[in-house]
């Protein structure tokens, strides 16, 4: 019931069909079904499918990233984690894909065994980061017309990441069972936690259930749209101009403090995301399915507008051909995901 009576939890296939009908309009106007892979020019894809993570971060102002590693799956955990030791890495560190979607496989890794048996379920490359512990991660989206200086801060999103408060009484298996959200989940925190769900939180003690900021885990995405500003704006301006090719995309970042999305003071970029990002404010609960196809669909728009230009200035369409090479690359590098 909770999952048919909120929209924010129904398939993807679904919530899209009327972006697919209008992805199909805009397709015949570009004479391209491939129009969106201008839009970034410096990302596969217009990073809609199949991008590399690592790619992308290469370009992005190393003073706003936190320490990446990439590791291909020839390496050893061994060499890896003497890697890790001359350059400083300490646990926790977070490890991702360098080619996936929707959080998947993005883990929190505590200890070196850990780290282990991530590189055996590994089924390609992936990135090791120092873990961000700052309170507040964002999803900030943003675009620019190509030739412009100044873009446009569209979306925020602020993330509230899942966890459950203790009564001195209940446990944290049935803890999970009375939010609305944790249940949905109870699968994955069953095994995250196993024996530890018969423990009993302390009255007002708050445990976090899962460190990764991802709607498909659990993580609350709320509006924050009133935190644009044009102090905003300009910080992401500047990021972005330093980011050659990048035109349409979200920037997930984590910050100690709402005024570092001004400064960019303790502002770290997790992630940029290109084409195929969302505008994530639209998942905020109870927000109308009405206002978050406008939105979609507004967006989309603008990609489209964007990869014109792009086109214009030069920039080719990507072809059927290459289109399946970066399928098939990005099925063989999720061809373990769980359904």
């Amino acid at each position: 019931m909770i999952r048919l009576t909120a929209w924010e939890y129904w398939p993807f296939s679904i919530v899209y069909i009327p972006v697919f009908i209008y992805w199909l309009w805009l397709s015949l106007r570009a004479r391209s079904f491939f129009f969106f892979s201008a839009s970034n020019p410096s990302i596969e894809t217009g990073g809609l499918m199949g991008e590399s993570k690592w790619d992308i971060l290469k370009n992005i102002n190393p003073a706003f990233l936190p320490q990446t590693l990439f590791v291909s799956v020839a390496d050893t955990s061994a060499e890896t984690l003497e890697f890790m030791v001359r350059s400083r890495f300490r646990f926790p560190v977070i490890a991702k894909p360098d080619v996936g979607e929707r959080g998947w496989r993005v883990e929190k890794i505590n200890t070196a065994d850990e780290l282990k048996d991530y590189f055996l379920s590994a089924p390609g490359d992936f990135l090791i980061q120092d873990y961000v512990d700052e309170p507040l991660e964002f999803g900030v989206f943003y675009y620019r017309f190509p030739g412009k200086t100044q873009g446009v801060v569209s979306s925020i999103v602020q993330k509230e990441f899942l966890s459950i408060r203790g009564d001195g009484q209940t446990s944290i298996g049935d803890l999970i069972l009375q939010n609305s959200r944790a249940v949905l989940q109870r699968k994955a925190l069953a095994e995250k936690f196993g024996t530890k769900l018969h423990e009993v939180l302390g009255n007002g003690q708050e445990l976090q259930l899962v460190a990764i900021g991802n709607h498909s885990r659990g993580t609350k995405f709320l509006n924050a749209g009133s935190l644009i500003s044009p102090h905003v704006t300009r910080l992401f301006d500047s990021i972005s101009r330093d980011v050659d090719g990048f035109y349409f995309g979200r920037y997930d970042i984590r910050c100690r403090s709402i005024n570092d999305l001004s400064t960019g003071e303790h502002l770290r970029i997790l992630e940029l995301n290109g084409a195929g990002a969302e505008p994530a404010h639209i998942y905020h609960p109870g927000f109308p399915l009405w206002r978050a196809w406008q939105v979609l669909l507004f967006h989309w728009k603008i990609l489209f507008q964007i990869s014109q230009e792009n086109h214009r200035r030069g920039h080719a369409y990507m072809t059927l051909s290459e289109a399946r090479v970066f399928w098939k690359k990005s099925r063989s590098k999720n061809k373990h995901k769980p359904l």
